[in-house]
């Protein structure tokens, strides 16, 4: 029975150099550059490309890839470990060449491309020349696949795309986005959408707007508003088969997700030490250190122990990950993660917030910027409501229902069950 929380001394190494050269190189660029995303912009690669190919010489980039795409095969045990470095700066996945939703969209095309949408994308995608976008939301449905509207036609040699998407993230910076799209309407609601890859320079491809979360500008938002306006794409283009969109859409989130659930541990750990420095920093508030205030105490162990139980429940789901090699094997656990992740992340950031009063609030310090965009992880990659109804769903299908007027744990059919069993001690000892 191997059961054991430290890691490995030879992978530890390559954490500990992680947690120096994200520190010391990259969590500073995050102060200077307007975008790690932005490929044209020449301070992000006069800073970034030399920091990506220390990265690549040290045998880390694009960890998440498997072998047969020049990826170590890490697994998702590692992953995670490595992402609870990484999620303390922006540019970090971006140097390290893991960054959303380009990690994903390489699992796709990898999966699904053809040759020369290999060739086109995957390749430079992977090298960390582009970026790509994942164009799946919709207006008026959400992220709800079976409400989505916009449609692709066929037509000779091409596809027609019409229709809107919400909130595709990276679009303005983005080589090419990947869409999920109505093919086949008289299908089952989950076999109506095809996917397909779309040339950012496509005719007819507009993108409206540029949104942020709140508090920011157009000029920096990243979410994208697009319409596709009769764009043509060629018949190559789909990835998978008709119909098969839905599919190709989950086989890029479960490792994803724990990725992500990784890199939120890092900002909320980021948070919590925050905390703790200033509790222990500010002199005197009624009379006493803060640090000696019952309330601010109670925050900081509250704060501490969810966190500790988050991290915890995503490192055992990454291991089951790797155990098992199946993700439906994980559904309920990669569920509980993305339901339990807003919640800590709300939690913390909040706390954070009282702890440094009027400080907290404004924007010299990132706090409240992190409590908002608690609530966008309450809805990327689907809404929390419906991981915890597949979540209950999952688990409720490992009991078989009962048939009888009362449960089999009915303390009077326990009672005489145990009765039964003991009749022979019983009768010759007594009872107590």
């Amino acid at each position: 029975m191997n059961w054991y929380f430290d890691t490995d001394p030879e992978f530890q190494k390559q954490l500990d150099w992680m947690d120096s050269f994200v520190t010391e190189e990259i969590e500073p660029i995050d102060h200077v550059i307007a975008h790690p995303y932005d490929t044209s912009d020449p301070l992000r690669n006069a800073l970034i490309k030399p920091l990506q190919q220390q990265v690549k010489d040290r045998g880390l980039w694009a960890a998440h890839l498997g072998p047969n795409l020049g990826g170590l095969g890490f697994g998702q045990l590692k992953l995670a470990l490595m992402n609870e470095i990484l999620g303390r700066s922006t540019a970090a996945p971006v140097v390290f060449g893991c960054q959303a939703p380009d990690s994903g969209n390489a699992e796709i095309l990898a999966h699904f491309g053809s040759d020369a949408l290999k060739d086109r994308y995957l390749e430079p995608l992977l090298a960390g020349n582009i970026v790509s976008c994942y164009s799946m939301t919709e207006p008026q449905g959400g992220t709800d696949p079976t409400q989505f509207v916009t449609r692709a036609e066929r037509d000779g040699d091409e596809w027609v795309i019409n229709g809107e998407k919400w909130f595709s993230s990276h679009a303005r910076f983005a080589s090419f986005l990947i869409t999920i799209v109505v093919t086949e309407p008289d299908n089952p609601p989950h076999q109506r959408l095809s996917a397909m890859v779309v040339p950012a320079e496509s005719p007819g491809f507009e993108i409206i707007r540029n949104t942020g979360l709140a508090g920011s500008s157009e000029e920096h938002g990243t979410h994208a508003y697009v319409r596709y306006n009769d764009v043509r794409v060629p018949a190559d283009h789909l990835l998978g088969p008709r119909g098969g969109g839905f599919l190709v859409a989950q086989t890029r989130l479960g490792g994803g997700r724990i990725h992500h659930a990784m890199r939120t541990v890092a900002r909320i750990k980021w948070a919590f030490d925050r905390m703790c420095e200033r509790a222990i920093s500010r002199l005197t508030t009624r009379g006493e250190p803060l640090s000696r205030q019952q309330m601010v105490q109670e925050m900081i162990a509250d704060s501490w122990i969810e966190i500790e139980q988050f991290r915890l429940l995503v490192l055992q789901t990454a291991w089951k990950i790797d155990k098992y090699n199946d993700y439906k094997r994980v559904i309920a656990d990669i569920s509980a993660v993305k339901a339990a992740m807003p919640k800590v992340f709300n939690n913390v950031a909040s706390r954070a917030v009282q702890i440094h009063g009027s400080l907290g609030i404004s924007n010299e310090m990132p706090f409240g910027k992190m409590v908002l965009e608690s609530f966008h992880m309450g809805l990327a990659d689907g809404a929390t409501e419906i991981h915890k109804v597949t979540a209950a769903r999952q688990l409720m299908r490992r009991y078989q229902p009962s048939t009888e007027l009362f449960p089999p744990y009915h303390l009077p059919a326990v009672k005489a069950a145990a009765e039964k069993k003991f009749a022979a001690q019983i009768a010759e000892y007594g009872r107590n």
